[in-house]
């Protein structure tokens, strides 16, 4: 069977990965669908997404359209003829009228183990909430959210201090490979598609940054998790008097006799800040404007222990 005709819609790096390996594998899509460049940076200038950025140093059609719902850009994809349109982390709903196009339907790159953590932001929902394990689901895309049959999956341990961006890199290593592994046979029909099962599903809603804001009030265990879910991105952050601090790295400790919020020590191992249940050690952290710092280098510039947050 000659490759299929694939158009590839996807933005960021996790959706990068699964290009890469598409291409590497001999199949290059007839055209890519990216999101619009967005500013980014201190300078705010418009950027191109990592996923424009690998299809346009290979020469290969980039379409960064703000809506799939306009008439011609829906006859443009359905001129290439697709035979499937491959989704990763491309971030536009597909409507129906997309959907229909290919012959053989769309295929979604998932990190998660659906029906666990549909939705925008799996992999940090899969460390907030403790899991153990989460993984990359290869989904036959149907007009709900995340809510179609699932072809191939494959478990993720998820690692008792990983970060997001440690998760997410290594997920994204596991569904370039899923992808281009299973891809053939499910153009050729010879994989069935399982429906999900509704009772189980779970949602991660799309990450404010206001969800990394800390409470001291709740347990340690929570905030740990916290941390570790939201590097690289947003960052956690407390504030210090009016400002913003950001924290990179910490672990739980066991309580200290102190109200929630309170530093309670600051040095070289770590800056401790008592917590609803358990507290805090602090081993990261970072001002505006400045780099990230140990606890130790942090705690040399200003007087900490004592004061609560």
């Amino acid at each position: 069977m000659n490759q299929p005709k694939v158009i590839f819609a996807g933005t960021p790096e996790f959706a990068r990965v699964s290009l890469e390996a598409l291409v590497a594998s001999g199949v290059v899509p007839g055209a890519i669908l990216t999101q619009p460049d967005r500013p980014a940076g201190r300078g705010k200038r418009l950027t191109p997404s990592a996923v424009n950025v690998y299809a346009t140093e290979r020469g290969i059609t980039v379409m960064q359209p703000t809506t799939l719902r306009d008439d011609a850009v829906i006859a443009d994809l359905a001129a290439l003829e697709p035979d499937i349109i491959i989704v990763a982390a491309y971030g536009l709903i597909l409507p129906q009228s997309v959907l229909d196009i290919p012959t053989v339907g769309c295929l979604n790159v998932h990190a998660s183990l659906l029906p666990r953590w549909r939705g925008a932001a799996p992999v940090q929902a899969a460390i907030l909430a403790g899991d153990a394990e989460t993984g990359i689901c290869l989904m036959s895309m149907s007009s709900g959210l995340d809510c179609g049959p699932t072809y191939v999956s494959e478990t993720v341990s998820i690692g008792e201090q990983e970060t997001a961006g440690e998760l997410h890199d290594r997920l994204a290593a596991v569904g370039g490979r899923l992808l281009v592994a299973h891809l053939a046979d499910i153009v050729r029909g010879n994989i069935s598609a399982v429906e999900q099962d509704e009772s189980l599903a779970t949602y991660a809603a799309k990450i404010r940054t206001e969800d990394a804001a800390i409470d001291w009030q709740r347990p340690a265990t929570e905030l740990e998790r916290l941390v570790r879910a939201y590097n690289p991105a947003p960052g956690a952050y407390f504030m210090l008097d009016d400002i913003r601090i950001k924290c990179w790295r910490a672990r739980q400790i066991a309580a200290v006799d102190e109200a929630p919020g309170t530093l309670v020590a600051a040095g070289r191992d770590g800056i401790i800040v008592a917590c609803g249940d358990g507290a805090l050690n602090i081993e990261s952290l970072q001002r505006p404007g400045k780099r990230p710092v140990t606890a130790g280098e942090f705690s040399t510039q200003m007087d900490l222990v004592g004061r609560r947050l």
